[in-house]
């Protein structure tokens, strides 16, 4: 297949950043861009829109070639009504007119990014956490996502909402001394935890800044702080109960099901979560394997949207191992 027959453009969009990537028909990166957040449910759905109309116009004139296939893959399209919200959104777009653009949640980008097994599960635990699985026949286990109303617990917010909590029972007495009442303030800034909770009441400071706590919770763990080991080990529960859930919904319990593992709070690898996670998987799915990924989902979202137009395994190889190193260097040169 000709290179110059056309490219592919993927979307990877989430919370903080959209990445998006023009791939040709022999696997070679043609151009890449970053923009700004596109999930709808953070930032609405037109601004999320306008976000990925704007760079698949960016990275499709800077490749030069015209567009044979799109695919977009977006955080907050947790329910089906919302893809297909999502999907009527775009449909008047004209690079959404030719072909059949892919539209589905970044679940997907992130489980193809971390392997191409037909029967897979993927988990990410950022500033939130979600599931999603796959099984050769074209089944799925997905989870809405939704927060606390939809059974979640867990990400990078809940593990900083967590050690505030312990922090302000330490202060007032109604519960056991913890590092976070010294390491919180000093992230901070401010003299004490009583400042803290005072400044996030009065709004001076972003409720959403609790999510940049998570490092302090794994710090605390290495120096033995009980609170700390106590909240990692309820996340490391969390995301076994969604990867078994996924596993035991399409009945794969009796399969060697490789586990994807993404997103901040996993891909930081630190080595106590990370073994608790795999230990307490081997109890509830003995054949499960983790497969931790650091590249990010955007190359996924690339590789199935190449599937999609009919590439190779030899294509799509070549493509992972171009577009990890593309973002790689990305992410170096804009962390």
């Amino acid at each position: 297949m000709s290179a110059d027959a056309g490219v592919i453009v993927a979307i990877d969009g989430g919370g903080s950043k959209t990445d998006a990537v023009a791939v040709d028909l022999d696997g070679t990166v043609r151009a890449h861009a970053r923009g700004g957040a596109s999930n709808p449910q953070t930032q609405g759905l037109g601004a999320a829109v306008a976000v990925v109309d704007s760079l698949v116009t960016e990275v499709l004139e800077s490749a030069g070639l015209p567009l044979v296939g799109t695919g977009v893959f977006v955080s907050g399209l947790d329910l089906e009504i919302e893809i297909e919200i999502f999907r009527e959104a775009v449909a008047h777009l004209p690079w959404a007119s030719i072909g059949n653009p892919l539209v589905d949640n970044d679940m997907f980008a992130l489980l193809r990014t971390g392997t191409q097994q037909a029967d897979a599960v993927a988990v990410i635990c950022g500033t939130g956490i979600n599931c999603v699985g796959v099984r050769a026949d074209g089944a799925t286990a997905r989870f809405p996502a939704l927060g606390p109303i939809s059974g979640d617990w867990g990400g990078g917010f809940q593990l900083g909402e967590q050690a505030l909590w312990h922090a302000a029972r330490a202060g007032d007495g109604r519960g056991p001394a913890t590092e976070f009442s010294r390491s919180i303030p000093d992230f901070f800034g401010l003299p004490d935890i009583r400042a803290v909770i005072e400044g996030l009441h009065f709004a001076r400071l972003s409720v959403a800044s609790l999510a940049l706590l998570a490092p302090l919770v794994f710090d605390a763990a290495d120096g033995g702080d009980a609170a700390a080991r106590l909240i990692l080990d309820r996340q490391a529960e969390e995301i076994v109960a969604l990867a078994g859930a996924a596993i035991r919904r399409l009945e794969l319990d009796s399969f060697p099901v490789p586990v994807v593992l993404g997103g901040g709070v996993l891909a930081a690898g630190h080595g106590p979560f990370l073994a608790a996670i795999e230990e307490k998987l081997s109890l509830r799915s003995p054949l499960a394997r983790i497969a931790l990924v650091r590249d990010r989902p955007i190359v996924g979202a690339a590789l199935l949207t190449l599937e999609a137009a009919g590439a190779t395994v030899e294509v799509t190889s070549t493509a992972h191992t171009a577009l990890a190193l593309t973002f790689a260097r990305l992410d170096e040169a804009t962390p």
